[in-house]
This record gives C-alpha cells, structure tokens and sequence, in this order.
C-alpha cells in the first residue's frame, strides 16, 4: 500500500506498508522533508511497524512522537503528517495527478446561478458524469453570499444592501458571509471525488485542498499561509476563506473566496459583523481583517487569476474546458427552483 500527503506549506511525505493479520507491517517513510538525526528515520518506521490498521491519525502520530529521541528536529512535516499519509494507504487514497483535470473559466453569470452550477457540477463529479474540475467564478452583480447555516437577519443589513446595490443568496456550503463586489474578489471552486480527500480530517482536507493556491500566491510574492479552519492569510492580514460541501453521492464541493480589492466602510454597513467576532481575531475593524491581493500584488485581477491557473495546470496537469449547454440548463431550472426563492433564502430567518 501507498500513500501521499503533501503537508501545506511543507513537504511531501510518502509511505509504503503492507497490512499482515490486522496490523501495520513493512512499514517505510520517505519524502522531501528534512529530519535530525538520521537515523530518526529509522525510529519513525520501528514505531509505525506493527501498529494495528484501525489506529487513527493520533495514535500514529502519538506512536511516532514517543519514538522521536531527545533533541530530533522535524522540519516541513510533523507526526500527524505521517499519521494522515498512513490512512490514506490503508484507504488506498488516490493523489492529484490520479486524475485528469479541467479548468472552466466562462461567461459572467449571476451570483445564483453561480451557486446553482456549484452544485450541478458537485453531483455530476460525485456521478462520474464529469471530470474533476477547478471552476473560476464571473459575476455581472453585486451579492453578499451567506453561508447555508447563517440567519439572514443577524449577517445582513437590508437597507445597507440596498444602499449599496447588493443582492442577497445564499449557498450550500457553511461558513461565514462573501461580500462580493463587482471585480473585487477572485473566487474559485473545485469539484472533486470523495475519494481525493480519503483519510483526511474533515478539517485537514480544507488546507489539502488549498495548497496549490498557497504555492500560486506565493509565486506573487506573497507570503501565504493556511490558518485553520478555513482561512488564507498573509503577515499582513487576512486573503481569503474556504467551505466545503459533501454530497452524498461522493461529489465534494470546495470553493474558496480571496480578496482583491475592498471598501471597508462598504462591508460594515452591509454586513452585520459583531463586536464579538472581530474582537476574537485581535482587530476592531473589519476592514483590518483582509488584506487584498491588488495592495499586495499590484497587478490586475486577471494577471492574479492567470497564476491561479498556470499553477494549478502545472502542478495537475489540467487542461482547459467549458460547461455545456445541458449543465447549464440544469442549473438554470435549479435557480428557479431554489436558488431564487424565498424560502431557501430565508431557510434560516
């Protein structure tokens, strides 16, 4: 059995074992990491040999770390790296470049139907009816985008919408409220098997799944990192957010939001950001939290969005694509079905 695990912002690990009478057995470690003293190495392979097939992430990165000796130094990779590698051999996880790839970047739509081919797209991944896909998204509207479990009267302010000219929808993954203004943000989402994320943490896959845009910001000159939950951020403040949605056919959606451009004064009167939050994030202001791309990059919005997907084709080698006509339509009937009522808008007053 083989299994990868790129840890975000590090190194690759690599495991190979073989599973004898329910237990760990032939066990190796290896990958482009760095680790003192060498032969911690083989103290690492000792711990995770024999350990039984069913031991989670924490038992094997705590069998690891009893094992380390005085003194070892671990550097781009830690024992719940090598913990995760390990249950997705067992699961027989398959990597990135297991599968062939496509980036759609279309036509401006409205926020809705954005939404709406967010989930056509998840369920015809999940059903083997499309290839994996990195979607960019395009707007022709200004819309604050609530997560699927927000109450709209505690995130939105109606008569700053208004003011401002922002619709509100809401989508169907969780998380926190997108502000998103005409040409001001950058926002992407992925469509892919179940099977990508097997033997990850529901919480590790958000940053799994994200890597390559920390590689891709950094090209930039960012020095971009993954906060956890769901947070992209910089030294200089937060970039940008991630959700996720699985469904139950296997199809994961995870879409991710980065800020190019903002009016802070514009997002507090629009969004109904509590004193609380903020305050647990060590700032008074919202508009401190995010730091945009165009401030730190100085490019335009589609030069930032051109390395998003060179990175990614490079790094997966995925190659162009578009929807077609009948998902299209499809998300279209979805629009007027649920993305475009009252009642999936207000599903929490």
């Amino acid at each position: 059995m083989h299994g990868e695990y790129k840890v975000p912002g590090g190194k690759l690990v690599v495991v190979d074992l073989e599973e004898r009478d329910g237990r760990i057995a032939d066990f190796h470690l290896a990958g482009d990491f760095f680790l003192e003293p060498d032969d911690a190495l083989d103290d690492i392979d000792a711990a995770v040999n024999g350990l039984p097939i069913e031991a989670d992430v924490a038992a094997i990165a705590a069998a690891v770390r009893s094992a380390l000796p005085s003194g070892a130094q671990l550097l781009g990779f830690t024992p719940e790296a090598v913990g995760t590698a390990v249950r997705r051999a067992l699961v027989t996880a398959p990597g990135w470049r297991d599968f062939d790839w496509e980036i759609v970047h279309d036509k401006p739509v409205s926020p809705r139907m954005n939404l709406a081919l967010d989930e056509v797209l998840t369920g015809r991944v999940g059903d083997g009816r499309r290839r994996p896909t990195l979607r960019i998204w395009e707007w022709d509207e200004n819309a604050v985008v609530i997560g699927s479990f927000q109450s709209l009267r505690n995130e939105v302010d109606p008569d700053g919408a208004a003011k401002h000219g922002f619709d509100v929808v809401r989508r169907i993954s969780g998380g926190g409220a997108m502000l998103m203004g005409a040409n001001s943000i950058v926002t992407y989402s992925l469509y892919v098997p179940a099977s990508l994320v097997a033997g990850l943490t529901f919480a590790d896959s958000y940053a799994f799944l994200d890597d390559w845009v920390l590689q891709a910001l950094r090209a930039l000159g960012i020095d971009a990192t993954y906060q956890p939950l769901n947070d992209i951020a910089s030294p200089q403040g937060k970039i940008g957010g991630a959700a996720q949605k699985r469904l139950a056919n296997g199809g994961v959606l995870h879409h991710a939001t980065l800020s190019y451009d903002m009016d802070g004064e514009v997002m507090t009167e629009v969004l109904r950001i509590g004193r609380e939050k903020l305050s647990d994030k060590g700032t008074t202001s919202a508009a401190k939290r995010v730091d945009p791309l165009r401030r730190q990059t100085g490019l335009p919005r589609e030069a930032i969005i051109a390395k998003l997907e060179e990175t990614f084709s490079n790094l997966y080698g995925a190659v162009p694509g578009h929807i077609t006509d009948d998902e299209y339509a499809e998300a279209e009937a979805l629009v007027e079905s649920k993305f475009a009522t009252d009642a999936w808008l207000r599903r929490v007053p």
